[in-house]
């Protein structure tokens, strides 16, 4: 159960630099076409690599979400009216940024009626449009539970549909309360009966309270449903309002997460205390897609800081 918050002092291998000489050209380009990165929104530890390598992870659907998850520092209050401009303007920041892999989530819309699933679809379709050799990775909310909403999205026929548990069974309800860890699962299972050519990726935090073995529990729950791809990373607190790190997990335990995964025979397990689940996603999609152990994912984690 994680504890009442506090800030314990992060260790070395937890300390990023946070300045980039890219950063203000590209958060000077979301804010020409009014965009939001959930890199800003979330307060990513990995903004100035990304940022500095051109690449950021857009989140439509505007900043305010109707959810308050007690790890997530993205603003809650009552959302603003989609955007019917932003999925062209999504589309227009990719072109600009060069990019060939694109990375789109959202805040959760439980205000309206589809949950943002129609507007995900715009803007894939827009991307495409804008893209044609892009591939297109949706990182979407659970929707809540709503089938129809999933193959809203599945039809628009993104590479792959990422959707996070966010964290073990256990400790789940204490902070994301308003979700609920079996519909998760469910979501994720649907989405490779709806559309199976369609790669489906799952992440969780670790740090949060949670032990090795229901680490491994999820592990093997994501796999059941047929998850293809997993991410495991760190999870930092944002701020004193926010759930408190339990543990801060060395990196050479990530090495047994990884080695676990391959064991269950996920095509790809992407470990280490600064993973999010957008971060490279690029590389971990094509490392699936290779199966090649020397990928380019395989040599980032080898370079990881220590």
């Amino acid at each position: 159960m994680p504890s009442t918050p506090h800030r314990q002092r992060k260790p070395e291998w937890l300390r990023k630099p946070v300045l980039s000489p890219e950063l203000r050209n590209v958060r000077q380009l979301l804010r020409d076409l009014n965009l939001n990165t959930v890199c800003e929104e979330a307060s990513c530890p990995n903004i100035a690599e990304c940022f500095g390598q051109g690449t950021a992870t857009f989140m439509i659907g505007g900043d305010r979400c109707t959810r308050r998850c007690h790890y997530c520092d993205v603003t809650t209050a009552k959302p603003f009216p989609l955007d019917p401009r932003e999925p062209n303007n999504v589309a227009e920041a990719a072109a600009r940024l060069g990019l060939k892999y694109v990375v789109v989530t959202a805040v959760a819309r439980d205000d309206v009626k589809d949950g943002g699933a129609r507007h995900f679809a715009r803007t894939i379709n827009a991307i495409r449009q804008r893209l044609p050799e892009a591939e297109i990775e949706v990182l979407i909310p659970d929707f809540k539970g709503d089938a129809d909403a999933l193959k809203t999205v599945l039809d628009a026929e993104p590479h792959v549909l990422n959707h996070n548990i966010e964290t073990v069974r256990s400790v789940f309800k204490s902070v994301r309360a308003q979700g609920d860890y079996d519909r998760s699962l469910a979501l994720l299972a649907r989405s490779r009966e709806f559309a199976p050519q369609i790669s489906t990726k799952s992440g969780f935090m670790v740090g949060l309270g949670e032990t090795t073995s229901e680490i491994y529990q999820t592990m093997d729950d994501l796999k059941q449903v047929g998850v293809e791809l997993v991410t495991i990373g760190q999870y930092l607190q944002p701020s004193l309002t926010h759930v408190a790190v339990s543990e801060y997990i060395p990196p050479e335990r990530y090495e047994l997460y990884r080695s676990y995964g391959q064991q269950l025979g996920f095509r790809a397990t992407f470990a280490g205390p600064f993973i999010r689940s957008s971060f490279h996603a690029g590389e971990l999609h094509h490392q699936q897609l290779s199966n090649d152990v020397a990928s380019p994912v395989q040599e980032w984690i080898a370079l990881e800081p220590r």
